[in-house]
């Protein structure tokens, strides 16, 4: 049985891709050696690293003075390094909290300075997207959390800042659509697992002109400077999966990034309104303009029935679709390596499951 996998991360992937990540495992491009065993210092590396950071370049039209960097460590390493490199000793940070991730990042950056918090939904589980919250020109950046992969809320646009830096983690919709403004932007990071390659690297896009201007030492490794100067083989980057996010970066570059925004919307329709007009269903998030075009969360309507709709995605080669932890439930995950015609499947199954439950 061929599996759709809704994974929230490590997710699915192109399955153009595969034949050669395959192939590179045991001899990559007819140097008979593997892509696993090969210096990250070679030519053959510098050659994947560099045309890996050039497509990130083209696919989002990034100016000059932005540098691309290829990290580990994941996201959660990025939520104390981003304010070690930007928050001045005596500077003040926004941070805007939407959900667990931001609410980790807002505990890094405390470390390091004073953070203004200048809304929050937790107050009604994050199942929406603060708005009408006010940001101090003096704030050194504003952090925001594009898409909340655990509560299925996403910023589908950002807020004007007055010159306020932006720094946005956007992990789990990093190329599901073009960047409009991407002047207005400090930096970015995402992991790589959602919508860029396999699991082991992070990417970072920073404008450089922001750097350098904290007034505090930082240890080179944890320096963005640092990592520039070496185009991110200061230390040994994770080979293989920055390859993988080389053939993902090829596969985006040849479908374009306006095409996948709409494949994304389309899947995304698609399913919200099958939930919304199904009685056995009911989207945790009830905003439509707050509602996540990469994760779709949703619940039962009727108590009980959640492991016998479990089994029934097993039995139709469904997997991953398993709430997180913290708040249960399922969750339907559209990254931009998802068919639409798997989608569709999906909407079926949900159709028979309330035919035969409901």
């Amino acid at each position: 049985m061929e599996l759709i996998n809704f994974n929230a991360g490590p997710s699915v992937l192109p399955t153009e891709i595969f034949p050669e990540l395959a192939e590179a495992v045991t001899n990559y491009k007819g140097t008979n050696m593997s892509l696993l065993e090969i210096s990250h210092r070679s030519s053959t590396f510098v050659e994947i690293i560099e045309e890996a950071r050039q497509l990130v370049r083209e696919l989002l039209k990034l100016p000059e003075h932005y540098e691309v960097l290829f990290l580990t460590g994941g996201s959660t390493t990025q939520f104390a390094l981003v304010p070690y490199n930007l928050l001045p000793v005596d500077g003040v940070a926004g941070y805007l909290d939407t959900g667990t991730w931001s609410s980790k990042a807002i505990d890094a950056a405390t470390v390091f300075g004073d953070v203004d918090i200048c809304g929050s939904s937790e107050q009604d589980q994050y199942r929406f997207i603060p708005k009408d919250y006010k940001i101090d020109p003096e704030w050194s950046y504003l952090y925001l959390t594009s898409n909340n992969t655990i509560y299925g809320t996403q910023l589908h646009q950002m807020p004007e800042t007055d010159g306020v830096p932006l720094v946005v983690d956007m992990c789990s919709d990093i190329f599901s659509k073009p960047i409009k403004d991407i002047e207005r932007y400090g930096l970015i990071h995402a992991s790589a697992q959602k919508n860029l390659g396999p699991a082991g690297t992070s990417l970072v896009i920073v404008n450089k002109n922001i750097l350098g201007k904290t007034g505090r030492d930082i240890p080179v490794i944890f320096d963005y400077l640092e990592h520039i100067k070496k185009k991110s083989v200061l230390n040994t980057p994770a080979v293989f999966a920055i390859y993988g996010c080389l053939l993902t970066l090829r596969w985006l570059k040849k479908r374009g990034l306006n095409r996948i925004a709409k494949d994304n919307e389309k899947k995304a329709s698609m399913l919200y309104a099958e939930l919304d007009n199904n009685p056995l269903f009911i989207p945790k998030v009830r905003n439509s303009e707050d509602r996540s075009i990469m994760n779709v969360t949703f619940d039962l309507a009727k108590a009980g029935h959640e492991k016998t709709f479990d089994v029934f995605c097993e039995n139709h080669g469904i997997v991953g679709v398993k709430g997180h932890r913290s708040v249960g439930g399922f969750r339907a995950s559209l990254y931009n390596a998802m068919p639409v015609e798997a989608v569709e499947t999906f909407v079926k199954m949900l159709q028979d499951f309330t035919w035969r439950f409901g």
